[in-house]
């Protein structure tokens, strides 16, 4: 181009010059350059960790409470079978899985979230990744989980599960152990997904089967634990 078709600005200039507004770091395309980074930095880190089992759990769960000491036990017994043990990294539940794990020398990892009033990864992850999107973090539990153990929790606990259900049910998954963790916290569920769900054909009879509801926190490793090397 010559002359008076000489464009006034290019596409190096426009690169280089020095930005007028922030506005670009709310649109779309650059949210979706974010979403890009977080499953690479995920894959990057997950993907050479080997056979791994996710314990999922509230965060507002005591230390004194023994659904804390169960947990702890959990990630001390999956970590001992030199199994990783993955969690949200947050407080609770998940932070006494990462305990145990961490101080039988297994490999403990927390997949954080970045939230308001969180405070990011608890002190007994040995590998930690904090990510913006929930839904990428919930890709990596179930790409790299072989096992999941779900504890007490509220409605981020009940999104993982149900989710991962789902991604079993549809087959967009293969099927893995999924064990909930006390038998009277998930009764009421169960007692309602095979009475008013289930009689008004909203699932079929086999759904509710697909988990395993248990008191004994030695069963609930062994359970999830049970399809690694076998699949």
């Amino acid at each position: 181009m010559r002359g008076h078709m000489i464009p006034k600005d290019n596409t190096t200039g426009n690169l280089l010059a020095p930005g007028s507004t922030t506005d670009w770091l709310h649109m779309d395309p650059w949210r979706v350059l974010r979403i890009q980074s977080e499953f690479v930095d995920g894959f990057g880190a997950l993907a050479e960790v080997g056979p791994a089992v996710s314990i999922f759990g509230s965060a507002r769960t005591p230390r004194t409470d023994p659904i804390y000491k169960a947990a702890r036990h959990m990630g001390k017994k999956v970590a001992e079978q030199g199994i990783a043990v993955i969690t949200g990294g947050g407080p609770g539940v998940m932070e006494a899985a990462n305990r145990g794990a961490a101080l039988a020398g297994g490999k403990s990892i927390g997949l954080g979230i970045e939230l308001p009033h969180e405070q990011g990864v608890n002190s007994w992850v040995n590998l930690g990744i904090s990510f913006r999107y929930f839904f990428v973090r919930k890709t990596m539990f179930v790409k790299y989980s072989s096992g999941v153990i779900i504890c007490p929790g509220g409605f981020g606990t009940l999104d993982e599960m149900f989710e991962l259900l789902t991604l079993v049910q549809t087959n967009k998954v293969a099927s893995i152990p999924v064990v909930l963790y006390d038998k009277q916290y998930w009764q009421g569920l169960f007692d309602w997904l095979n009475t008013t769900v289930k009689d008004r054909a909203m699932i079929s009879d086999l759904d509710p089967d697909r988990v395993l509801v248990t008191d004994d926190a030695d069963e609930a490793v062994k359970v999830a634990t049970s399809g690694i090397g076998k699949r």
